[in-house]
């Protein structure tokens, strides 16, 4: 029989676990739901499935990270440590959900821990400052090499990719035989196929991403008072699967149409940056800042686009036109193939508005940077007082 404070934890963890599948789905497809690819039952899906895999494989050792490495004493996990832990987490998560701004899950969880770790005095500084950096240096990596190809390099991007979305179903399942097969639909021609295969499986490789490093952030307190991995990881994960069905939907339009309005040559871009990134960072141990990274990539793009400004010659007469500001690319339109710098006609030029939602993006930064603190402060408080107190 489970004990009433243990299940209690559970109970707090699963809510963690649901508000990460609200925060984290809307970076992995957002882009593609943005591009009307995948519908979000699908994006919802596909969050489900490669957030356990990657969880139940590399995900083992985020959570031994979080549990033993970011506190000098492990010990400090008690199981009601754990629940307050958890309940800041899943707490400020909530509060980024609910205004529909996906909160870094990772830096939120941190910051929790690391409250419990400052007020304890176990919180190890070192392994703190270099997360710290690179949370930093990421999302700045993300939106300058996003800003510089929407500023520069989208236009030559999209005639090289040369996706044209067509009408009707872009993918089909084939029921012909025993298993139902995904094939491209009557309308979709192959370039525009080959295009969404591979951003629906940069989204995959995203959620997968999410999965390494997240389902520390819903388990790693209980794991570290004691309770066995496996049965937290799929209780964690399945919690997500429930975020990614129902809040997320929120944060998939805030991501995929509020802050930018994204063409499927643009979520390409955006996917491609971001997940770079996280993938990079995983790589060298660091939990990644996965909903940061994401979103400064999106508003790096959508800055880039509505900043173009190009210079226009008539040749040999040395002529030189005025400068033209350019708020978009302006061949994103299905059968347009895009004009060269200068060939724009002013009234075809989408405004920096139409692109680039600066309100939105202001509301977005705000949460991202209050929700970790929310949770740091918060915890903090709470401990340093239980400990002075009570415990």
């Amino acid at each position: 029989m489970i004990e009433p404070l243990l299940l209690i934890g559970l109970v707090v963890a699963l809510f963690v676990g649901f508000n990460i599948g609200g925060a984290t789905t809307g970076p992995a497809f957002g882009p593609a739901v943005g591009a009307d690819v995948i519908s979000k039952g699908m994006a919802a899906a596909l969050m489900s499935v490669f957030f356990l895999v990657g969880a139940w494989t590399i995900g083992r050792r985020v959570v031994d990270t979080l549990g033993q490495e970011l506190v000098h004493d492990p010990g400090v996990f008690t199981i009601e440590a754990s629940i307050v832990v958890l309940f800041f987490i899943g707490g400020a998560l909530f509060i980024g959900n609910y205004f529909g701004v996906p909160a870094s899950t990772s830096m939120t969880a941190v910051g929790a821990i690391a409250g419990l770790g400052i007020a304890t005095g176990q919180l190890n500084w070192a392994v703190m400052g270099e997360i710290a950096v690179w949370w930093i240096v990421a999302p700045i990596i993300g939106f300058w090499v996003s800003g510089v190809i929407g500023r520069y390099f989208y236009t030559r991007i999209n005639r090289w990719v040369s996706i044209t979305q067509t009408e009707g179903a872009l993918i089909e399942l084939d029921r012909s035989g025993a298993v139902p097969v995904p094939r491209k639909g009557p309308e979709t021609t192959t370039r525009e196929f080959v295009g969404v295969v591979i951003l629906i499986s940069i989204g995959c490789l995203m959620a997968f991403s999410s999965g390494t490093s997240n389902i520390a952030n819903a388990i790693a307190p209980l794991y570290g008072a004691g309770v066995e991995m496996d049965p937290l990881i799929l209780l964690g994960s399945a919690a997500v699967a429930v975020g990614a069905f129902t809040i997320a939907r929120r944060t998939l339009d805030t991501l995929g149409n509020d802050i930018t309005d994204l063409p499927l040559t643009a979520a390409i871009v955006v996917a491609v940056v971001s997940s770079a990134i996280v993938v990079g960072l995983s790589a060298i141990g660091i939990p990644a800042s996965f909903v940061i990274i994401a979103t400064m990539s999106i508003v790096g793009l959508g800055w880039g686009r509505a900043t173009r400004s190009v210079t226009v010659s008539e040749g040999l007469r040395g002529k030189e036109q005025p400068t033209v500001s350019v708020g978009a690319l302006a061949a994103d339109e299905p059968g347009e193939e895009a004009p060269g710098i200068g060939e724009e006609e002013p009234e075809d030029i989408p405004s920096a508005a139409d692109l680039f939602d600066p309100t939105t993006t202001g509301r977005v930064i705000v949460m991202q940077n209050l929700v970790p603190i929310i949770s740091t402060v918060g915890a903090y408080a709470t401990f340093w007082v239980l400990f002075s107190f009570w415990w």
